[in-house]
C-alpha cells in the first residue's frame, strides 16, 4: 500500500523517494491537493504528480529519471533548416493557457493526463510565476510549444504539442538557448519516450538526479518574469547579440 496524503492540509511532507514502488516505476504516494506550496515542495524533492480524470492525484518519483542536459541537445540537419527557413517566430509566456490547452488535447485515440484540475493548478503556478510556457508561431497562430515549471536553475518539462511539423522542437531549441543564457544546468523530461531521447534526453539514477537538485534548485529559489516578445527561434549556444547569425548560418 502507499501512503495517502493529507487534502485537510497543506503540510508539504513527502514519504521518502527510496520507497517508491520499483512497478509501477516510482509510484510514491496519493492523494494531497495540487497547492501552491505542495507542489514546489514535489519539484525540489525530484517529484511530480501524473494521474488520470477520476484517479486520485499521484506522485512518482521514477529511477532512473530522464533528462535532457542543455548542452546535449541534438538539433538535426532538417530541424536546424526549419529553424531557419519555416519562418516560425517563438515566444516566452504570451499564451500560456493556449499552451497548456493544446497540449491537454487528446491525440488519436490516447486520451489525456492533463486534467482540468491539473491545468487550473499550473495555471496558478503561472500566475506565481513559476509555470511558463513557449510558444511556436506560424504568423499569428499558435503551431506548437511547451510547457513546465523553473525552479532554481532546473526547468521542469510538463508536456509539449505540435500542429505543424517540427513546431515543438523549434519551442524546445528556443527554450534551452534561452535556459543556457541564464545558467540553467538541468531539464527534467520525467519519463523517457523515443522522442525526447532523439533530442539528446538520456537516463540517470534517481540518487544522481536528487543530487542535481540539490545545487541547482536550492529551497531559497524565488519565481522570475520571462518577458520576451515574439522573436526569430534561436540555435542553443549562439549569441544573442545581433551582429551574430544565430540560425545556423
Amino acid at each position: 500500500m502507499i501512503p495517502w496524503l493529507s487534502t485537510e492540509s497543506d503540510n508539504t511532507d513527502f514519504p521518502p523517494t527510496d520507497t517508491a514502488m520499483p512497478e509501477p516505476n516510482g509510484l510514491l504516494a496519493a492523494g494531497g491537493r495540487l497547492s501552491p506550496a505542495r507542489l514546489l515542495a514535489a519539484y525540489r524533492g525530484g517529484i511530480f504528480p501524473w494521474y488520470e480524470e477520476g484517479q486520485p492525484i499521484l506522485w512518482w518519483s521514477p529511477d532512473p529519471r530522464a533528462v535532457l542536459f542543455p548542452a546535449e541537445l541534438k538539433i538535426s540537419r532538417s530541424l536546424q533548416k526549419t529553424i531557419r527557413n519555416a519562418g516560425y517566430t517563438v515566444s516566452c509566456d504570451q499564451a500560456f493557457g493556449q499552451v497548456v490547452r493544446a497540449c491537454a488535447a487528446p491525440r488519436g485515440v490516447a486520451g489525456t493526463w492533463i486534467t482540468p484540475e491539473m491545468a487550473q493548478a499550473y495555471a496558478h503556478m503561472h500566475e506565481l510565476g513559476y509555470a511558463h510556457s513557449v510558444e511556436t508561431w506560424d504568423g499569428d497562430r499558435l503551431v506548437g510549444g511547451l510547457y513546465g515549471m523553473a525552479i532554481g536553475r532546473v526547468f521542469y518539462g510538463e508536456s509539449m504539442f505540435s500542429a505543424e511539423r517540427d513546431a515543438s522542437k523549434v519551442a524546445l531549441a528556443h527554450l534551452v538557448a534561452r535556459l543556457q543564457d541564464w545558467g540553467f544546468g538541468l531539464i527534467d523530461c520525467q519519463l523517457p519516450t523515443s522522442h525526447l531521447v532523439s533530442l539528446g534526453a538520456r537516463l540517470i539514477p534517481r540518487k544522481e538526479f536528487e543530487a542535481l537538485l540539490d545545487d541547482l534548485c536550492p529551497q531559497s529559489a524565488l519565481p522570475a518574469e520571462w518577458p520576451e516578445p515574439p522573436t526569430k527561434p534561436r540555435l542553443p549556444g549562439c549569441s544573442p547579440a545581433p551582429a551574430r547569425n544565430c540560425n545556423g548560418g
